[in-house]
């Protein structure tokens, strides 16, 4: 039977919608069964402009011709075995004068790869000067794939012209189902390269506009008013955590928002979010409409899932090129809303319910920390508790969110301190981080500007939080996913005698009333002789009861602490946070 209409394979609609939204028509098809889903659909299609090459190195080759002449891309598709190796030389050709040659390749699951399958060979590598970009589609099974492949796709057809050009690779499983009921090709989400030179979109009227940022170096004062520029322009407001590092009018501290599981905060949804900066730790919500991403690396980073345009420029060119565009200012009050929603949700914070933990102790020192000192922090429990507070040191904020894991704070802290023995450097980690990188303690460069905060609660404290997996395997979570009970567990002496031996000034707390008494101590802006060390000694219902009460700020509910830990916890650590929050 003649195909009349697309394929109902998911991944060839989402090729063959890209294919049409980023321009490209001119194909050289080659006869095979696995890529006959694609050719039929295209075929069928007048969009694109067809050929037929039977020779697939003969197809590659009139591809680069095809494509030098008429300065388009150009589409050459083929089946398994080894019909797709075939386009290596002329793919060559391509790589070294940057043609602009995509390869559409048919295949079969990557799982039936190296079993002695007929017409099934590994496409998933290729010599270093060949394809400048190779993806694999495995078949949509949900909408995740769906995602997955949507960004693969545009990502090859985006590497066509990118940084020079030259020829990418998409290699698609189908299932060569047969099945060509779709009468109309279901629109997949185009993404798009911009650049200096490029006509830039117009934002329009759009409601609620957010700059995200990430972990960010260092703002400049010129970026930041580049960026303020932009706001004040549009109604915008800058979404932050503590490592974004902006500290300009429109800043809107998102962690505290976000985190409170009892309410969906309308603030957290926007029409558009301008994303910049990097990965950031504090897993803060935001559900953008749209999403723009602004680095210069031109990279596909589709954080929101609804990215549309990726500029490859500098930040700072970005903001203050929008905002001086040639089009009426936009009116909203979403900076107030956002002001409100913070200032609500901050005054019913009691710092007299909350128990002592990394959460209390950074609510009492956040405000005092020098604001000119660099400020660094251990994932996961730190960074979230630092990050529900403004800092004045926030301007100098750091944590590892890159790789995000647990092996280098305070490495990465003396570092920094090295780096102006003049400027406090603080950091704050838990017991596992401290003791994975406690040989770093023992470095001689180490200077007096150094202070740490260590809190010492005996083991990984983000598998006992109620909201992690491992919380309702109760006890049976401390030996192997807490890691209860190493280091000494929760010695007074060990990290003492280790500290004080190698020049450390070292103190010791188990409560808000010692914790307050060392405050002047700790965080003096006057130098000291000596790196200081302050150990905190918590305990897991604390430090769970201060999480759930940070968390459902905005719930009217009730004893809801004691309702979720009673079934993991000592009767006497749900009397004790109970007795608290009387």
């Amino acid at each position: 039977m003649e195909a009349k209409y697309y394929s109902a394979e998911r991944n060839v609609q989402i090729i063959i919608s890209l294919l049409k939204q980023h321009g490209i028509r001119k194909v050289v098809a080659s006869p095979g069964t696995t890529n006959m889903p694609i050719v039929a659909s295209m075929q069928h299609d007048p969009w694109f402009e067809m050929i037929s090459c039977v020779d697939e190195r003969s197809a590659a080759y009139m591809a680069c011709g095809l494509a030098a002449e008429s300065g388009e891309p150009v589409v050459i598709t083929c089946t398994g075995a080894t019909a797709s190796r075939d386009y290596m030389p002329a793919i060559t050709e391509a790589h070294y004068r940057k043609l602009p040659v995509l390869a559409i390749t048919g295949a079969r699951d990557a799982d039936t790869y190296g079993h002695l399958n007929p017409q099934t060979i590994n496409r998933l590598e290729f010599p270093a000067d060949t394809y400048v970009c190779s993806v694999h589609l495995q078949r949509c099974k949900d909408e995740d794939d769906a995602w997955g492949n949507t960004v693969k796709v545009n990502r090859a057809i985006l590497a066509l012209t990118h940084n020079g050009g030259g020829p990418a690779h998409i290699n698609c499983v189908t299932l060569v189902s047969g099945d060509y009921s779709a009468q109309t090709l279901p629109e997949a989400r185009a993404i798009f390269r911009l650049s200096y030179f490029d006509t830039l979109p117009q934002i329009g009227s759009k409601n609620r506009i957010a700059v995200y940022v990430g972990n960010h170096p260092t703002f400049t004062a010129s970026l930041t008013e580049a960026v303020d520029a932009f706001c004040e322009k549009y109604g915008a407001v800058v979404f932050c955590d503590n490592t974004s590092g902006y500290n300009g009018r429109f800043k809107v501290l998102l962690p505290l928002l976000s985190s409170q599981s009892q309410r969906d905060c309308a603030i957290n949804h926007v029409d558009l979010i301008v994303h910049i900066g990097e990965v950031s730790g504090s897993y803060m919500k935001a559900y953008p409409s749209q999403a723009w991403r602004v680095s210069p690396d031109g990279e596909l980073r589709d954080h929101f899932h609804t990215l549309k345009y990726v500029f490859q420029t500098s930040e700072e060119w970005f903001f203050r090129t929008y905002a001086v565009m040639d089009v009426p200012a936009l009116q909203s009050n979403f900076l107030a809303e956002c002001r409100a929603e913070e200032e609500m949700t901050r005054a019913k914070i009691d710092r007299n319910v909350l128990p002592f933990s990394n959460i209390w102790m950074a609510s009492t020192l956040a405000p005092r920390i020098p604001g000119d000192s660099n400020l660094h922090v251990g994932i996961l429990n730190s960074l979230r508790s630092w990050n529900y507070f403004p800092i004045a040191a926030a301007p100098h904020f750091q944590c590892n969110t890159g790789g995000f894991g647990i092996d280098g704070p305070i490495s990465t802290a003396i570092g920094a301190s090295l780096a102006d023995t003049s400027r406090l450097t603080f950091l704050v980690v838990g017991d596992l981080a401290f003791f994975y990188d406690l040989n770093a303690l023992g470095n001689h460069y180490i200077r007096s500007n150094l202070r740490i905060l260590l809190v010492n609660n005996g083991e990984g404290i983000e598998f006992k939080n109620y909201l992690h997996p491992a919380f309702k395997f109760g006890d049976a979570a401390n030996e192997y996913f807490a890691a209860r009970g190493h280091f000494g567990a929760k010695s007074p002496t060990l990290v003492r005698d280790f500290a004080t031996d190698l020049g450390f000034d070292y103190r010791a707390t188990t409560d808000k009333a010692s914790f307050e008494a060392n405050l002047e101590w700790f965080t003096s802006p006057e130098p000291y002789d000596r790196p200081l060390l302050l150990e905190a000694f918590t305990d897991e219902a604390d430090e769970n009861a201060s999480i759930h009460y940070m968390n459902t700020l905005n719930s009217s509910a009730k004893g809801v602490v004691k309702t979720i830990v009673k079934k993991v916890l000592p009767e006497s650590a749900i009397r004790s946070i109970s007795e608290r929050k009387r």
